[in-house]
């Protein structure tokens, strides 16, 4: 049921509508759109920060050009939801019964308006500079604008699309989205650049943008609807490259994400009147762990260094920001300078401990290998988000085990217990000898005995149940379903301790012993652990079944679907091998 038949938004059909408002009733409907925000997001969590600070942008944008014939990229894409709600998907906002009709993400499935499913960093002025080239060679005439900001700016590829866009010949937009912030503050040298700008009404002497070449404006108040119309007419149909720099309030409207803007970048469901998340926090939790060894290592006078990309919260490192600054870095939303920064300290004699979100972890496949592996350097790496989940195909977290496992000198580790995962941490600290991953459960585990973990992981040694006929192998966070599906079936239960080491002498003995061996994994199925060990028995006469994700990018769907596609419940897993 609509909650607010009365606003302005319910006549906004589509941007044709949105041109006929006078700017009072543009000043309404962003207060409107702000609202929904809020209510939307207080009921299902997602992004806040920065969708309530590009509401009067976005409504200028849509009021001066002509979408979907021209075209906007929007960077990351987390920003969209006032795009959303003007190109005909209000009622995903205003109707609580259709808050997942849409994703939180640009979608080209779901709208001629969006052009490219986008949820990760730094991307849109290199798409949007092919796109002008295409559209010149095709003899087209559209504007084509790319909007990047909310800490995209510190990601390599954005200087090598600003330094490709300088170049081009004919009309590019590139709308810089200053508010100086990305998921927590901004960080490094741009952070210098963008406030003299600013200071300077756009006037400074060093500037990054005319140096390579742009015809640069400047906005001072991004979020004034009037300023943002004219300075898009006056950009609109330029035929060569502009960049168009905003200064934006991230979080406006809300006095809570004003105060603390990096813990309402993302937010999960809140109480609205007090600002509370619904579902507290439980403790010990994977985070709480590392961090705590981490913390340890600190006072114990250890030269350790917390490393992250620009998601301190994610993973509680707050603390560590705050109380041992030495010791935390946060290299800005920047993976591959993350990866190569932790492997020149380890060069050095250091201790890094990198914290990668799975998803993010993508962006820097190349210094994994060719920075850390290839040179065989004792980097240690916390992943968290790494398994099946329910998010955006941008935000899959998935893919961990394919990037990392297969790379030579990488360990990859995957705890079943929080003990597990806190020796797993100090073995990989102390030992000199390789890099070191360890998978942070995202499901919940069992706090475990710590005087009942093993504490060396210099040669893995698979942790063993027998049963009878049938090898349950559970790996990480999956060890609990495996607990399940091996009492069903009176069969071996084995913690296999890592994702890619395997123990061959184990294996032999468990397929000299068993009918049936079975690998679950909270991770992709193509180039995973299960492949390793089928591959490894191929020829010993036992039959092996792989259970994990298949390779198709899920978007939204719900975790029970996924697990059900997949024959990832214990009734579908034990109906299987009985039909053997």
């Amino acid at each position: 049921m609509n909650k607010h038949p009365d606003y302005l938004l319910n006549k906004i059909s589509g941007p044709k509508d949105l041109k006929k408002l006078s700017i009072p009733e543009m000043e309404k409907l962003a207060k409107e759109i702000r609202t929904l925000i809020l209510e939307k997001d207080a009921a299902k969590g997602g992004h806040l920060g920065p969708d309530l600070g590009i509401v009067e942008a976005t409504i200028a944008y849509h009021y001066v050009f002509d979408a979907p014939k021209d075209k906007i990229v929007w960077d990351v894409s987390h920003q969209t939801y006032p795009h959303k709600m003007l190109t005909g998907r209000a009622q995903a906002w205003l109707d609580p019964n259709h808050y997942d009709d849409v994703t939180p993400f640009t979608n080209p499935d779901e709208s001629p308006y969006d052009y490219f499913a986008i949820g990760h960093t730094s991307t849109s002025v290199a798409l949007a500079t092919g796109m002008a080239r295409a559209r010149d060679l095709m003899g087209g005439h559209e504007n084509i604008t790319a909007l990047i900001g909310d800490g995209s700016m510190t990601g390599g590829l954005a200087y090598e699309g600003f330094n490709n866009a300088a170049i081009e010949k004919h009309n590019l937009v590139i709308v810089v989205n200053d508010n100086q912030w990305s998921i927590d503050k901004n960080v490094g040298g741009l952070v210098t650049a963008l406030k003299k700008l600013r200071d300077s009404n756009g006037e400074a002497a060093e500037n990054p943008f005319k140096a390579m070449g742009f015809d640069y404006r400047y906005v001072a108040d991004g979020n004034n609807i009037q300023d943002m119309i004219n300075a898009f007419k006056a950009v609109k149909d330029v035929d060569h490259p502009i960049l168009l720099h905003i200064n934006t309030l991230k979080g406006k409207g809300y006095s809570p994400a004003l105060k603390d803007e990096e813990f309402h970048h993302w937010v999960i469901p809140f109480d609205l009147k007090t600002d509370k998340p619904l579902t507290p926090e439980k403790k010990p939790n994977p985070n709480t762990v590392a961090t705590d060894v981490i913390k340890e290592q600190i006072k114990a006078g250890n030269k350790i260094i917390a490393i992250n990309a620009a998601i301190p919260s994610n993973f509680d490192l707050d603390e560590i920001k705050d109380k041992y600054p030495d010791h935390y870095k946060d290299v800005g939303i920047a993976e591959q300078e993350s990866v190569a920064f932790a492997t020149g300290f380890a060069k050095e004699g250091g201790t890094p401990v990198l914290f990668e979100n799975s998803s993010f972890l993508q962006r820097a496949f190349d210094q994994l290998s060719h920075d850390t592996a290839a040179n065989d350097l004792p980097v240690v790496m916390m992943v968290g988000a790494g398994g099946i989940s329910s998010e955006s195909k941008t935000h899959l977290g998935m893919f961990d085990q394919v990037l990392i496992s297969n790379l030579p000198n990488w360990i990859y580790l995957a705890p079943t217990n929080l003990a597990e995962e806190k020796a797993m941490m100090h073995w990989a600290i102390e030992q000199r000898k390789h890099p070191v991953a360890i998978k942070m459960p995202i499901n919940d585990v069992p706090e475990g005995d710590d005087n009942k973990v093993i504490k060396d992981y210099s040669n893995i040694q698979y942790q063993v149940k027998p049963g009878k006929d049938v090898a349950v192998l559970a790996l990480g966070d999956f060890y609990q379903l495996g607990a399940k599906v091996a009492s069903k079936l009176n069969a071996t239960l084995v913690n296999p301790v890592s994702a890619n080491i395997l123990d061959k002498d184990t294996l032999d003995k468990l397929a000299a012993n068993h009918k049936v061996i079975i690998t679950l994994e909270d991770d992709a199925l193509d180039g995973g652990y299960g492949e390793k060990v089928a591959s490894y028995l191929g020829n010993k006469g036992v039959k092996v079944l792989n259970y994990g994700q298949k390779r198709v990018y899920t978007d939204q769907t719900p975790l029970k679907e996924i697990y059900k596609q997949n024959h990832l419940t214990v009734d579908q897993i034990v109906a299987d091998v009985k039909a053997l």
